[in-house]
């Protein structure tokens, strides 16, 4: 009886979802609840997680809760420490989710919103969470080592060396990236900078109080913890409102740069106890309190999606970034739906904190999940305004113009009517001198966020709930910067201890000191570059972000199912193979067209020959004559670095088929470098107490 009920709840929830997407994917010419979208998410989530990942665990991984971790065998109170599975989930949730769940859902509407919804949802269950969970699986069988190690041990020297190449550089570009964004939204803002830097020593207090005042009181820490960051949020608008204390915190971007590399230095060589894992954790709940009240707005409200399920940007003419649907949709979402950022984390900071294999598919699987729905959240607040509003903000200046009667002019020419007087209101309701041209994402967010929280719970503070919204982004964005160093740290001394093995013992000072400051050095660098570049940095680093992300995304799915066919599972290696054939796809497509389209707002050489050929016919104003040359040096940067890339992928590809067809023919490859199995004492105390 308990079975038939149990099935017949799950058929319940397998129609329903099937209707919301029906009626997503389907309607068109009449607006459509955000209740769907809401529906949607949650039936498929819930029917991946209880099926589709139980039978990867299960089936395809074996995970075995009696088998001692790495936290366990190689526990030094330093980077190995077995801790509270929930601490693990918050922490890796909040390394994870950075700014590809919030921009990316957002940049991409400019399509409309069923493309970019459809591939949160199912590019999350069939790709992003299932590389997140084997990545971490496979780590925590091999001494919590990174994915680009893994890759040497798993594959040889050369497609391992181009893996250890490859991750290294890509995140470095990724960090900067990180770094760049989260400069800018605190950039002259004091409410934002008081309150993220109010939760470092927070961190330090929740970390010592759970080591030293109260062990294993993880409740009473948690509350502490939340208090305290209700607190430094009120305070940081009563700094804001403060003329003395706010000069305190109001800073122009490269003193901002300086210090976020000081605190990536800091992060990656303090003990992860004491600021890592307790920063991390504790700025999960901030993200987890927000989407919720989010997503409980939403249902109160039920707004209606006001962009349309497609509009005529997707045949590449789009004002915000250029490109055809196909494949800058899959690149622009980003994090949202898979993300190879997520393979460095699952990697390297990971497993050196779970205690126990059964965890894998919660923290591994179901974090994902939780970003995917922070994606799906976003999306809805960025089509809920109207979309004259949304490409007014999101447009830059040299599309629609730099005067404002202009810029109207130009988006209602597209069939989104907006006019000077409703931006000005909006502008005013939110605190802001102007919203026009606010490029990147997080400004349309930030607005959308707080209409539907004015409209909730009273438009009378629509100002507050805008700043809330920024510094809510501003510290989904820090966490991943500091586990991000973290993991960097890992993966040099990993690629260090090849040439002298003192290097990759992770509790040898001199080894965390050195690589921990060559790795801020290297995202500091392009951090630095983005920052004093005269328009904004994002045109530097950000259209690599994308195509970077999901390459290492592919490397990781790569490095995987070599791991499966070498471990006689080829009959599931199309669990990781099908999902690293897209992406092999979409990322050789998007960098084809970066590298070689002779489409300006496209091509990265093309770009620079354009500004070459104006420079040397005298056609720019002198100010911008002056920065052209750093514009151009930017571009060709931009597109080496992308060839380079796509070039490494594709060497890796090449020898992981080579070693899976050697292995299958029955000739020598490399033997599996799974540790030994050893029996968790934790288990045994566990069942004994």
């Amino acid at each position: 009886m308990n079975k038939l009920l149990k099935n017949s709840i799950w058929i319940l929830i397998a129609a329903l979802g099937a209707a919301a997407v029906g009626g997503i994917a389907l309607n068109r010419g009449e607006s459509i609840n955000t209740l769907w979208f809401v529906t949607a998410a949650l039936c498929v989530y819930a029917i991946a997680y209880r099926f589709y990942a139980a039978w990867i665990a299960a089936t395809v991984l074996a995970v075995d809760e009696t088998r001692a971790t790495p936290a366990e065998r190689l526990d030094n109170g330093r980077d190995f420490v077995p801790t509270n599975k929930w601490i693990v989930f918050g922490h890796h949730f909040a390394a994870i989710a950075g700014p590809g769940p919030l921009v990316g859902p957002t940049l991409a509407a400019q399509f409309g919103y069923l493309p970019g919804t459809l591939w949160i949802l199912f590019g999350a269950v069939l790709g992003g969470c299932v590389q997140d969970m084997v990545t971490l699986f496979l780590s925590t069988r091999r001494d919590a080592k990174s994915l680009g190690q893994m890759a040497r041990d798993e594959l040889g020297a050369l497609g391992g060396t181009a893996a250890l190449i490859g991750t290294f550089a890509i995140m470095i570009i990724l960090i900067a990236v990180l770094g760049l964004v989260v400069v800018n939204a605190m950039k002259h803002s004091p409410w934002a900078t008081a309150t993220v830097s109010a939760t470092i020593p927070i961190a330090m207090i929740v970390g010592l109080y759970m080591r030293s005042f109260r062990p294993g009181q993880v409740l009473e820490a948690s509350a502490l913890g939340v208090i305290l960051l209700l607190l430094a949020v009120v305070g940081g608008g009563w700094i804001d409102h403060n003329p003395t204390l706010r000069t305190w915190f109001d800073h122009e971007g490269l003193t901002l740069a300086w210090w976020v590399m000081a605190y990536g230095f800091a992060a990656a060589i303090l003990p992860v106890w004491l600021l890592l894992a307790p920063r991390d954790y504790l700025s999960t709940y901030v993200k987890l309190g927000t989407i919720t009240l989010l997503a409980v707005a939403i249902i109160m409200l039920q707004p209606t999606v006001k962009m349309p399920a497609l509009t005529q940007f997707i045949d590449g003419t789009g004002p915000i970034f250029g490109g055809k649907l196909f494949p800058f949709v899959f690149i622009t979402i980003a994090c949202g739906a898979i993300s190879g950022f997520h393979a460095l984390i699952a990697s390297g900071t990971t497993p050196k904190l779970l205690s126990n294999e059964r965890d894998i598919r919660m923290i591994g699987y179901g974090g994902m999940l939780l970003e995917s729905f922070v994606a799906i959240m976003a999306m809805m607040a960025a089509t809920v305004l109207d979309p004259g509003v949304f490409f007014a903000i999101n447009s830059p200046a040299g599309v629609v113009g730099k005067e404002a009667i202009d810029a109207v002019a130009k988006i209602s020419s597209w069939g989104f009517p907006v006019t000077v007087d409703q931006m000005q209101l909006l502008a005013n309701q939110m605190g802001e001198a102007t919203l026009f041209a606010r490029t990147g994402g997080a400004p349309s967010l930030a607005v959308g966020m707080a209409s539907i929280f004015g409209s909730a719970f009273g438009e009378s503070m629509l100002a507050l709930w805008y700043h809330f919204a920024i510094m809510f982004e501003a510290i989904f964005i820090l966490t991943t910067l500091d586990a991000g160093t973290r993991v960097g740290r890992f993966m040099l001394q990993d690629m260090l201890g090849n040439i002298w093995p003192k290097m990759a013992e992770t509790s040898w000072m001199p080894s965390v000191v050195l690589t921990s400051a060559l790795v801020v050095a290297g995202w500091g660098y392009f951090l630095y570059i983005g920052v004093i570049d005269p328009n904004g940095g994002v045109n530097i680093l950000w259209p690599l972000f994308g195509i970077a992300n999901q390459m290492l995304a592919a490397i990781a799915l790569c490095v995987a199912t070599g791991i499966l066919i070498k471990s006689d599972k080829l009959k599931y290696a199309w669990v990781t193979g099908l999902p690293l054939t897209w992406l092999v796809t979409i990322t050789s497509a998007a960098a084809w067209e970066k590298i070689a389209s002779d489409n300006i707002r496209i091509g990265f050489f093309s770009a620079a020959n354009d500004l070459a050929d104006k420079l040397a016919a005298g056609a720019l104003p002198p100010e911008k004559a002056a920065v052209t040359p750093q514009l151009i040096f930017n571009l060709h940067l931009d597109g080496w670095l992308t060839l380079f890339f796509v070039v490494l992928l594709w060497l890796i590809v090449f020898d992981m088929l080579r070693v899976c067809s050697r292995y299958l023919a029955g000739k020598p490859v490399l033997p599996l470098a799974e540790s030994p199995h050893t029996q968790s004492r934790l288990v045994e105390d566990w069942v004994r107490d």
